[in-house]
C-alpha cells in the first residue's frame, strides 16, 4: 500500500547503491584461514554497538569504552577525525586484537545457537590491505538501484536524499603532514595519486556523478557524525525540511535501520544480493513503477 504522507527517500550508499564491502571482508577471511564473519563480527561491534545492548562478555568494559569514548579507528575515520595512515595501523591493530575478536566471535555463535570454530591464537591483519580490497570492491554499483533513483528523482514528489557513513577526505587532505606522512621507505613509490589508485578513489571516495545522483548528499566525515547517531538523521531532515515521519530509509545494517525507526522513520533492508527485494518494497510505498522495462547493462555490477 502506498503511503502518500512519505516526502523524501534516503539512500544509504555502500552495500545499497555501491556493492557491499562485506564482499571483499569475507574473501580476506578466507584466503587467511580466518573463520568466516570473524572479522566483519569485531567491526560491527567496534564501528557500531550500541551501549544499551547487553553482552555476556568479559572483555564487556573494553567494548563499552570503546562505543562511550567514540575512539575506534573506524568511528574515527568516519568522522573525519583520523588521517588515512595512522587510520591504517590502527584499523589493523584493532582487528587483530584476538582476545577481544574471540570473545565477540564466541558471543556471536552463542547467540546465533550455532557452534564456534576453534579461533585464532593471533592475528596479523594488514589494515591498508583489507580497507583497500573493501573499497575497490564497492567501487561498483547496483544499476537497479541507480535506475529507481533515476525514476524517483524525475517525479519530483520526493526529495532524494544519501546519508552515507563516508570517507569524504581524499588526496592530500587524507594524507596529511601531521603525524608525519608515510615515508618511500616504509611504502615503496608512495604517491598520493598512487593510494588512491590503491583504493579506487581516483576520482574520490565519492565521484562527483554519484553525488549528482542526489538533491542532497550527507557524508559523515564532512558532517562530523554518523550513523546510527540521531542527529545524522535528523540533519538529513532539516536541511531538506522533512519530518523524520515523512521519510523512508534504504539500509543494508539492521542498526542502522533500527534507529531511523525510532525516530519514526519508514525503513527498507536492503540484503546483499537482493536489491530488487527492496526495491519491490519501495515500489508499494511510493506507488511508482521503478523496475518495469530496465534491464541491467551488465550480468556483473558496473564500475563507477
Amino acid at each position: 500500500m502506498a503511503s502518500p504522507h512519505l516526502k523524501a527517500v534516503i539512500f544509504d550508499i555502500g552495500g545499497v547503491v555501491l556493492r557491499s564491502p562485506l564482499i571483499a571482508i569475507a574473501a580476506y577471511e578466507k584466503e587467511h584461514g580466518i573463520p568466516p564473519n570473524y572479522i566483519n563480527c569485531s567491526m560491527s561491534v567496534l564501528s557500531k554497538i550500541d551501549h544499551r545492548v547487553k553482552w555476556n562478555s568479559p572483555h564487556l568494559h573494553i567494548i563499552c569504552l570503546c562505543f562511550r569514548a567514540k575512539s575506534v579507528a573506524w568511528q574515527q575515520f568516519e568522522r573525519g577525525e583520523i588521517l588515512l595512515f595512522p587510520f591504517y595501523e590502527a584499523f589493523g591493530r584493532e582487528l587483530s586484537n584476538t582476545s577481544l575478536g574471540n570473545a565477540l566471535y564466541a558471543e556471536y555463535c552463542r547467540r546465533r545457537s550455532i557452534e564456534c570454530p576453534e579461533l585464532p591464537t593471533q592475528l596479523d591483519i594488514n589494515g591498508r590491505e583489507l580497507f583497500g580490497r573493501m573499497m575497490r570492491e564497492s567501487g561498483t554499483y547496483d544499476e537497479r538501484m541507480v535506475e529507481a533513483i533515476r525514476r524517483i528523482r524525475a517525479t519530483g514528489k520526493w526529495r532524494v536524499i544519501a546519508l552515507t557513513n563516508n570517507f569524504s577526505k581524499t588526496d592530500a587532505t587524507i594524507i596529511g603532514s601531521s603525524p608525519p606522512p608515510p615515508t618511500h621507505e616504509a611504502y615503496p613509490g608512495f604517491s598520493v595519486e598512487s593510494e588512491m589508485k590503491f583504493l579506487g578513489w581516483e576520482e574520490g571516495a565519492t565521484p562527483p556523478k554519484l553525488r549528482a545522483m542526489f538533491d542532497d548528499f550527507l557524508d559523515s566525515s564532512a558532517c562530523g557524525m554518523r550513523k546510527p547517531e540521531p542527529e545524522f538523521y535528523l540533519l538529513a531532515c532539516t536541511r531538506n525540511g522533512v519530518k523524520p515521519q515523512e521519510a523512508v530509509f534504504l539500509d543494508d545494517l539492521g542498526m542502522n535501520l533500527k534507529a531511523a525507526e525510532r525516530l519514526g522513520m519508514e525503513t527498507i533492508q536492503v540484503a546483499i544480493g537482493r536489491s530488487l527485494e527492496a526495491i519491490a518494497q519501495l515500489e508499494k510505498k511510493l506507488g511508482l513503477d521503478l523496475t518495469g522495462g530496465f534491464e541491467p547493462a551488465q550480468r556483473a555490477p558496473s564500475k563507477l
